[in-house]
């Protein structure tokens, strides 16, 4: 190897140990920023935004770890009902403490999503999709023919706080939950049976016939979204300390979707990332919020057709153009 090979060598070497740094230092820096915003928003209603965008953060990553072993659930949203519900229920007629109530939200929507699925295991694509939103329809119902017992359609009142005071102890700790969750669901993903539901994904009958139990890890799958949703539902209500049945109707699972598909459904950071733009972003338009789901609807079209992998894949677009153009550049030098 000659000396300018070796120089060569040892920078591409450096290179690469300096990629793989990029992204830890980028990631722990924007823990940073989101940490110490509470002591410029303390008393701001952005702050109540970005508690609802934590919410919805781990609703949309929960409802990808369903989607990637093949199943698409239009009953999301009412799961993380049947965890706001049971807390808030538990809080109101019980008085239980919300540190009691809120991993017993989280548990009855995943024994509830685990039965569900167990029918429903042997249901694919489109049959799954109608399967759940019966499921989803019903418990709106359910919900709003309650009487007293879940508030009706006035809605349930009276739930104990998790905090008194300001917002800033609700932002921490919907940011831990949200970390906690995030990192969990990301061990899980990546994990042999991660692995397994992404294989029953690409070809049941294949992962079928090398062992993999696809009813069962189907119901896993479920179960594991279904008690993160149903965790934020809990919390959720401990924090708004009033729940409707509107805000877990077919219209919430809708705007759930429409997060993951367009941060980009093949990536674990899609959903992360279309959530903070549909969230954040529109409340910097807030005279525009009538037209927010015709807005989103456009954005989905524009992503869907230009861009299938979603705002994900957008830096890999652009490196894409600019080394095309930098090749034809090249050839028309040459």
């Amino acid at each position: 190897m000659t000396g300018t090979q070796l120089s060569e060598f040892r920078g591409e070497k450096s290179l690469a140990r300096m990629r793989k740094w990029v992204k830890p230092v980028i990631l722990a820096g924007l823990i940073i920023i989101i940490a110490i915003l509470p002591l410029f928003l303390a008393a701001s209603y952005m702050l109540h935004i970005l508690i609802l965008t934590f919410i919805y953060i781990v609703a949309a990553v929960s409802f990808r770890t369903i989607a990637i072993s093949g199943q698409f659930s239009i009953a999301h949203a009412a799961f993380m009902g049947i965890g706001a519900y049971v807390a808030g229920m538990a809080s109101r007629w019980l008085h239980w403490s919300p540190w009691f109530t809120i991993p017993m939200g989280a548990i009855a929507a995943m024994v509830i999503g685990m039965l569900l699925g167990y029918p429903f295991s042997r249901l694919r694509a489109l049959y799954y999709a109608m399967g759940s939103l019966f499921f989803g329809v019903v418990m709106t119902d359910v919900i709003e023919t309650g009487g007293t017992l879940t508030g009706g359609f006035r809605g349930l009142a009276g739930i104990q706080p998790l905090f008194t005071g300001s917002r800033v102890p609700y932002y921490y700790f919907f940011m831990g939950l949200a970390l906690v969750s995030i990192i969990a669901l990301y061990r899980f993903e990546f994990s042999r049976i991660g692995l397994s539901l992404k294989a029953i994904a690409q070809s049941h009958l294949v992962a079928s016939s090398v062992g993999i139990n696809e009813s069962w890890y189907r119901i896993l799958a479920v179960g594991v979204g279904c008690f993160f949703v149903g965790l934020v539902g809990a919390a959720y209500a401990h924090y708004n300390m009033v729940l409707g049945p509107s805000s877990f109707n077919l219209g919430a699972t809708l705007w759930i979707i429409m997060y993951v598909l367009i941060g980009g459904i093949d990536s674990f950071a899609g959903p992360i990332i279309g959530t903070f733009i549909l969230v954040i972003i529109p409340e910097f338009f807030r005279n525009l919020k009538a037209y927010a789901p015709f807005i989103s609807a456009g954005i989905l079209i524009i992503i869907v057709y230009l861009m299938p992998q979603g705002l994900v894949g957008l830096p890999t677009l652009v490196r894409s153009w600019f080394t095309e153009r930098r090749e034809r550049r090249a050839v028309h030098a040459s």
